[in-house]
């Protein structure tokens, strides 16, 4: 049936088309279909522990609900440590209209889906609340339920874009456009996808009473808009660019929203195909549980200014730098008695080399890139949940919206995933000890070359480094003996290699075949106890684009 309903809608848009078009300029429907089979092992680095899926009883590797409802759903739900294989789908129909010169639409509706996913019945909600971002599942309780469930929203119909566009509005140099849309700016290291909020099921549990993502790899998701306004005004080679955007509102009577709110000003100039761009994005959080007293101070307000620019020196080289500082307030815990003062920054340098393009018939191309999110440094008190009332200001990284990344593997390690050695923390938005969205530095060597026209390769290595140490509870999860009752141990330094390679083949105009193999080879002295086994993604891809 919901296959019968999603025909249904693709047959009457198509038919609104037609009789609608002697009043537009032009319509125009197109779409793809992504078809993916992915096989994985060893994402909690411990690949000869299988772990039991669903269990809550004295959780491990992740096990843990996931109770920030930032979408990490898949930290409590993946069994990590054995191998995965499965297949997903992405169906996009997209139709844009040009009502008048000035007047334009658009709207998107997709169904992405894993096939025929089900859930085990295994347990039911007994307490805890379900407010969203920074809320809590308390207690869990088996009622008796057995075997599998298919999942309701397997064929669901999602609507990704729907927007109007109208150009020289009030006067010629403003563009607005209103509704859902994607926003990206720069390299989308700041802002470029919504993929965290879209991918979290809002106000969901599964049978197990665990919050989920919709997609067990949710990081290929194609859902990445935001539901904002977005004003240009373009005074060529200046461009100013203000967004409002909702990301959350789970009551309309209440105040636990986060929107963002952004100001960017660019610049292009006449030589070395350079530009530059200031930017002020302010993230207004209020998503936080609190009660009592403690209402009015707890936040998590993070403002992120800051500058990017690129330019050729010669022909074939681009390099390009951003730097961002945050500030605002940061409430990392239901636990907190109020909110710290913010304070982090994080750095993102580039250069690309095409020397022999010109060259060579395989077009290669080389490049390296430095990525460092600042870290907040742990308490001795608190362990795994430093934040509650640790004092002064807290310097770790927020991600924002990142919309770019490098990696396959590691660079979802907190958001996504979580390791057997640090496991999810569901109390913190600080999600796991290794997140790899802060506290963290990144060094890329890239390069690609085309043995054929229709044939790309790429393939690049990542290194990462810890900025401040990762703290290690006692005598859990393989840990050193440590004794003591406030005893702690902590690592830091080098936290592992990943190897990506990838292979885009250009069957025809609209039809494209590609094969992505990820290595996360972690390290000994960060993964401790033996905890540090390769992971390993293989991803083979076929699109069709109409």
């Amino acid at each position: 049936m919901k296959f019968v309903k999603f025909a249904l809608v693709i047959a009457i848009a198509l038919c609104l088309t037609a009789s609608v078009y002697a009043e537009t300029q032009s319509v125009k429907v197109s779409g793809d279909l992504t078809v993916r089979g992915l096989w994985r092992s060893g994402y909690d680095y411990r690949s000869e522990t299988p772990e039991p899926l669903g269990t809550i009883a004295a959780p491990r590797t992740g096990m843990t609900a996931d109770t920030t409802g930032m979408g990490t759903g898949a930290v409590g739900f993946s069994a990590p440590g054995t191998s995965q294989s499965w297949f997903m789908s992405t169906t996009e129909v997209q139709i844009d209209a040009d009502l008048t010169d000035n007047v334009s639409t658009c709207i998107r509706i997709l169904n992405e889906r894993d096939w025929n996913k089900t859930s085990k019945n295994i347990g039911n909600l007994a307490g805890g609340n379900l407010p969203g971002p920074g809320g809590t599942i308390t207690t869990l309780a088996p009622n008796g339920l057995g075997g599998y469930a298919p999942d309701a929203n397997e064929f669901a119909i999602d609507l990704d874009l729907a927007y109007v566009k109208l150009k020289n509005f009030i006067y010629s140099p403003l563009t607005v456009t209103i509704g859902r849309q994607d926003l990206w700016f720069g390299k989308g290291f700041i802002v470029g996808s919504n993929h965290v909020f879209n991918n979290w099921a809002n106000n969901s549990v599964n049978t197990d009473g665990l919050y989920y993502t919709k997609l067990n790899a949710p990081e290929y998701t194609a859902q990445t808009a935001f539901d904002s306004v977005k004003a240009v005004l373009d005074y060529d080679p200046w461009t100013i660019t203000g967004v409002y955007s909702k990301l959350w509102t789970n009551s309309v009577s209440i105040d636990d929203d986060v929107d963002l709110y952004g100001l960017n000003v660019g610049y292009k100039f006449d030589h070395y195909k350079a530009e530059a761009e200031a930017y002020w994005f302010f993230k207004y959080d209020r998503s936080m549980e609190t009660w009592g007293d403690n209402k009015n101070s707890k936040n998590n307000d993070v403002h992120t200014v800051g500058m990017r620019g690129s330019f050729d020196p010669i022909d074939t080289v681009t390099v390009a730098g951003e730097g961002a500082y945050q500030f605002g307030s940061y409430s990392g815990s239901r636990l907190d008695n109020y909110a710290r003062a913010r304070s982090a920054y994080a750095l993102d340098f580039s250069a690309e080399w095409r020397g022999l393009m010109d060259k060579f018939a395989w077009k290669p191309k080389a490049g390296v890139e430095y990525i460092l999110y600042s870290g907040d440094r742990v308490s001795d008190v608190n362990g795994p949940n430093r934040d509650s009332g640790q004092m002064g200001t807290y310097t770790g990284w927020d991600p924002m919206f990142r919309g770019k990344f490098d990696s396959a593997i590691r660079e979802f390690v907190g958001t996504y995933y979580a390791s057997y050695a640090y496991p999810a923390n569901g109390l913190s938005r600080n999600t796991c000890m290794d997140a790899s969205f802060t506290n963290q530095s990144q060094v890329v060597f890239s390069g690609s070359v085309q043995p054929i026209d229709s044939l790309t390769l790429k393939g690049n290595m990542n290194m990462f480094w810890t900025y401040n140490d990762y703290f290690v509870a006692r005598s859990i999860n393989g840990a050193p003996n440590i004794t003591g009752a406030n005893s702690n141990a902590y690592r830091s330094g080098y936290i592992g290699t990943e190897f990506d390679g990838q292979a885009l083949w250009d069957y025809t105009e609209d039809v494209s075949f590609g094969v992505l193999y990820g290595l996360f080879v972690p390290c000994g002295d960060i993964y401790y106890g033996g905890n540090n086994d390769v992971a390993t993604d293989l991803v083979g891809t076929v699109k069709v684009s109409f």
